[in-house]
């Protein structure tokens, strides 16, 4: 299956505290490990994308939220958001380019120049809601690069899945009155963000886990409530919210999953992209802070959409 890596040179600039999980190292190590393991010889490496426009942000952000963001970059130092999410001099600049990896990567599986692509991109962006930054997040790029397929390539249906340890709960108040959008989310609960929980309807899916949820249970649960859900809805293209934290070894979660449940639920999102999506496949990094395993898991993942 021909895919492609996606990554943006100016995701380094957003920077929070010298520990802070959500780092630069996060992009960097899934790079060295996809060279190293020389799966990236075999993937489509297109040239970095530009910054996202106006246009396409504003099909999911109000100018509002932009302003306020703008308000508070700092000149120097860190400015905070919420309590662990801060904005650097280089934050907003970063934040554009990789939404604008996420549509360049959806304008690429519609075009035809690829089936599937990985996106290895941060900030992440499924906690960002449609006028609220949080969560490590400030645009949802997921949701601007699922309303871009809509309004400008056309589609009718499309799916986002979420495996993430945390719920993707910007993803689903975007997306809450468009039924053409499935979202589908497995997340840690109680956990949190604590919010988005209450949303519900035929298009939104949810997935909640005890903590301390291992493969068994998870990959039961995925089958009894993904599945149906995606074969009724039939989506044109599926776009994935890869959180990797949900691995046993992640500090910021309390599943247990390991390395190989991401390669079964890749296998499974391109199995059904088969059916009825002409196998495209967008995912997207989002959380996964034991730099060790996200590289495993990515990985794994990658290596699927590849070959499956």
């Amino acid at each position: 299956m021909r895919t492609a890596l996606l990554q943006h040179p100016d995701d380094a600039l957003h920077r929070m505290q010298s520990r802070h999980p959500e780092c630069p190292q996060r992009t960097a190590v899934i790079i060295e490990r996809l060279e190293a393991s020389g799966l990236a010889d075999d993937l489509i490496r297109p040239p970095a994308p530009q910054a996202v426009g106006d246009a396409d942000l504003a099909r999911v952000h109000p100018i509002a939220h932009l302003a306020w963001l703008q308000q508070r970059l700092p000149a120097e130092g860190l400015a905070p958001v919420d309590g662990d999410t801060f904005l650097a001099p280089g934050s907003i600049r970063a934040a554009r380019a990789v939404a604008g990896t996420a549509v360049a990567a959806t304008d690429g599986v519609m075009d035809g120049s690829f089936e599937r692509a990985f996106c290895a991109i941060r900030p992440p962006g499924h906690h960002a809601e449609t006028s609220l930054a949080m969560g490590f997040c400030f645009f949802n790029s997921i949701a601007i690069a699922a309303r871009r397929a809509l309004e400008v390539h056309g589609l009718d249906r499309i799916a986002i899945v979420d495996f993430d340890v945390h719920h993707g709960n910007g993803t689903a108040e975007i997306f809450a009155d468009d039924p053409r959008v499935l979202f589908c989310s497995s997340f840690q609960h109680p956990f949190y963000p604590g919010r988005g929980t209450g949303i519900s309807g035929e298009h939104i899916v949810l997935t909640p886990l005890a903590a301390g949820t291992g493969s068994l249970a998870f990959r039961q649960a995925i089958e009894r409530d993904w599945i149906p859900a995606l074969e009724r809805h039939r989506p044109e293209l599926i776009l994935i919210s890869a959180g990797f934290d949900a691995h046993r070894d992640d500090p910021l979660g309390g599943l247990e999953l390991v390395t190989d449940d991401y390669r079964w639920i890749t296998e499974l999102i391109s199995a059904l992209a088969h059916d009825s999506a002409n196998d495209r496949v967008v995912s997207l990094l989002e959380g996964g802070y034991d730099l060790k395993a996200l590289a495993d898991c990515a990985e794994v993942h990658v290596g699927a959409l590849r070959d499956s």
